[in-house]
């Protein structure tokens, strides 16, 4: 019984030592907004969608399809992704026009 009980202190004090060692880690981060990316509500899709390129990005499609890649480029109508999520050696080239929203990272931890 003393040998369960010992084990038992060795591993709460190294959880122990863990949670304080992660709460002190997370404390030293802070939320940071990148730099040159942003959304602007009172421009086009498009223009929104340019500083973006290079970057990861989620594309939702009106047709409740969504892609995952990086964004090649943004042209008149059409945007091209590469590197589709799960599909690296596939692009997709959407009409912007189908597109419904856009999710992209514009926060980092420091």
């Amino acid at each position: 019984m003393k040998k369960e009980s010992a084990i038992a202190v060795v591993l709460l004090t190294i959880g122990l030592v863990l949670a304080f060692t992660f709460d002190v880690w997370a404390q030293q981060k802070k939320v940071t907004d990148l730099e040159g990316v942003q959304f602007n509500t009172g421009a086009s899709l498009a223009d929104n969608m340019k500083p973006f390129v290079g970057k990861d990005v989620f594309i939702h499609l009106r047709s409740g399809k969504t892609f995952q890649g990086y964004l090649k480029s943004v042209g008149n109508g059409l945007v091209q992704l590469e590197k589709l999520a799960g599909r690296e050696f596939y692009d997709a080239l959407i009409r912007i026009e189908d597109i419904s929203a856009v999710e992209a990272k514009l926060r980092d931890m420091k």
